[in-house]
């Protein structure tokens, strides 16, 4: 079914924006995944990030015999995740825009199990139920958690699914892999902020709609697939570099006083306990086994640091130009954060999902 040309969309109109970067093979599964039956009429944009495979001849392939509109964006460099969604949700024609991994799959009835959830207008944003691909039974995420230091981690993280989040129920915010948003919000607060190029951006945007006033919705019959294939690698520096900027940045724009100036005890008490773990063997610092890694990550934690220094007029200024879109109180803030707050042991113990912090 095509929509091209159409003055006026159907309601529930919904857009698909999907970054693609060198993953041929995983995203023409990615694409097939849709044409099963999703319940909605919607269209597909698909951003290309300068693959240097043959990901781009591909799509052009299959748009002349795709089952649903889809439209090509094709950037000559790497814009990062947040500027190729960015640049897909200012093309898209939905009154709701859905992201979705090129390294996952939908189930079918995905789309309207995420449209279900927009009946209440306060909701802005919708959760998926991201499952392993590799092995279905383990959960990948159900929404976000969050420690006061702003470090996040999905929820459910590596559990086996047997049933314990099978209710639709309010999230902190979706995990940018497979979510749905209300457009309009997205025009009210913004999107991604392009500063932070990959990882805890969907944290930054999720939180910012929060203290605009906007809910966060999970539901578990919005099924998705997820290979856990990390985009940077879980021990490359530049990850550890961007994860930690980025964390400082979301709290200087985002973190109510009470706990920013706080930050720096939760952060000392969350290292400790990392390494604190690292010596039985488990949690993120574990991995790093050689001392040279271990020197190149606490350098990449530096530069981290150094860069967000640097960013810090700039965030500011970010800061007070949202303060008008406030619809919760900094306590108001306080609580939702520490509401939806990760354990310091569950987050110091247990490895993150490849694709997040």
């Amino acid at each position: 079914m095509s929509f091209q040309g159409l003055e006026q969309l159907p309601a529930g109109f919904v857009s698909v924006v999907i970054v693609n970067w060198n993953r041929r093979a995983l995203l023409a599964e990615c694409l097939a995944s849709l044409a099963r039956d999703q319940g909605v009429p919607f269209e597909v944009i698909v951003v290309d990030n300068g693959s240097t495979d043959d990901s781009v001849q591909y799509i052009q392939a299959f748009t002349r015999s795709a089952p649903y509109p889809l439209t090509l964006i094709e950037n000559r460099e790497n814009r990062g995740f947040c500027g190729a969604n960015n640049q897909g949700i200012a093309a898209a024609r939905g009154e709701f825009v859905a992201l979705l991994n090129n390294d996952a799959e939908a189930d079918p009835g995905w789309l309207v199990a995420l449209l279900s959830v927009f009946a209440d207008p306060g909701v802005g944003m919708a959760a998926s139920k991201i499952l392993v691909h590799e092995d279905p039974r383990i959960i990948d995420k159900v929404g976000h958690l969050i420690y006061p230091d702003g470090q996040n981690r999905g929820r459910g993280t590596g559990e086996l699914d047997q049933g314990q989040y099978d209710q639709v129920e309010e999230v902190l915010w979706p995990d940018g892999c497979a979510c749905m948003y209300r457009k309009s919000m997205l025009n009210t607060i913004g999107a991604f902020d392009e500063d932070l190029f990959a990882y805890g951006d969907d944290a930054e945007l999720g939180l910012r709609a929060r203290i605009c006033g906007y809910r966060s919705i999970y539901t578990p019959y919005a099924r998705v697939r997820h290979h856990r294939g990390a985009t940077l690698g879980q021990l490359n520096p530049l990850r550890i570099t961007l994860i930690e900027r980025n964390r400082l940045l979301l709290a200087v724009k985002l973190f109510p006083g009470s706990l920013l100036w706080r930050n720096g005890a939760y952060y000392l008490a969350r290292l400790l306990a990392g390494l604190w773990a690292a010596l039985r063997k488990r949690g993120e610092i574990s991995r790093f086994q050689s001392p040279s890694s271990k020197l190149k990550a606490f350098l990449a934690l530096l530069k981290g640091d150094w860069q967000a220094l640097q960013m810090l007029p700039s965030t500011l200024r970010k800061r007070r130009a949202l303060k008008p879109l406030h619809r919760l109180s900094p306590s108001q803030v306080h609580q939702l954060i520490l509401s939806h707050r990760i354990s310091l042991k569950e987050l110091s113990q247990k490895v993150a999902a490849p694709n997040q912090p």
